[in-house]
């Protein structure tokens, strides 16, 4: 079975796991070519749409933020995808998992999700090399 064709049924989880939708409007922050091909194939897939770039003046259903550790302050990355966010929507903080270049430590993200605003909700395998956090609004400050 061929997994360069269409992205695999594991890859499509993936992306039903973080919460996306068909008609989903999804913007991509921190694209490198160290992402995770298949895995954005995937929300293409599920959301039936490209994912946006930065440049866009959508409002947006969700957020991939690819974050590496030296891509600067965290705090001011998630600040800056927030700009972007439907009331309600996510942030999935795509970060390397332990042991891969440019990991970021989980106390890292527990330091900057509350100062930007945000509360962590949730983590998943996102793919082979990233881990995703689930990034909201605290339900207290939502109208």
């Amino acid at each position: 079975m061929s997994t360069t064709a269409v992205p695999g049924e594991a890859d499509r989880s993936t992306a039903t796991k973080l919460g996306l939708h068909s008609g989903d409007l999804v913007l991509e922050i921190g694209y490198d070519d160290d992402c995770d091909e298949d895995l954005r194939a995937a929300i293409e897939a599920v959301t039936g749409s490209a994912l946006l770039e930065d440049d866009t003046e959508e409002v947006v259903d969700a957020v991939l933020l690819w974050w590496r550790d030296d891509d600067g302050d965290l705090i001011d990355g998630l600040v800056d995808a927030l700009t972007f966010l439907a009331d309600g929507g996510t942030i999935w903080l795509l970060t390397p998992k332990a042991g891969r270049e440019g990991h970021v430590e989980p106390s890292d993200i527990g330091e900057a999700a509350p100062t930007a605003g945000l509360q962590a909700t949730s983590s998943v395998a996102a793919a082979a090399d990233w881990s995703g956090t689930r990034l909201v609004s605290p339900k207290s400050s939502r109208r």
